[in-house]
């Protein structure tokens, strides 16, 4: 079974609702499970797995890049934080080649987990609160 097929299978094993983008790219819109706009892009031999979680404060950015900093070391189990241009993001990087049904579900459940649990943390910093 090719990639593409396999992160299909996938997501009805795991009863995560998809839109198929084309091309190996798929976006969740499971907003009950915590894990809706999140991009799946498969290209061999890599999936990733990428969430936009909100802009980049234009006040305190010190404190702000120390804390994602913090987070990404202590508090994630799978992924990390990261800047991509103006936007904070998650992403999660997978070795298609021997990605299984757990580690990917894994990678999905820690994004989840992740958004909700540090979803204060981050918002302090936002502008215009």
């Amino acid at each position: 079974m090719n990639i593409k097929d396999k992160i299909e299978d996938y997501f009805i094993k795991l009863n995560v609702p998809y839109e198929n983008k084309g091309d190996g790219i798929w976006k969740i819109t499971g907003r009950d499970r915590g894990l809706d706009n999140v991009i799946v892009m498969a290209s061999d031999p890599i999936v990733t797995v990428t969430v936009g979680v909100m802009g980049v404060p234009k006040a305190n950015k010190e404190k702000f890049y120390e804390e994602l900093l913090r987070l990404n070391a202590s508090e994630l189990a799978h992924g990390a934080y990261g800047i991509e241009g103006d936007n904070v993001v998650m992403v999660d990087s997978l070795e298609s080649e021997n990605l299984d049904l757990n580690e990917f579900q894994a990678s999905l459940d820690s994004i989840s987990l992740a958004l909700n649990q540090h979803y204060k943390i981050l918002t302090k910093y936002r502008d215009n609160k």
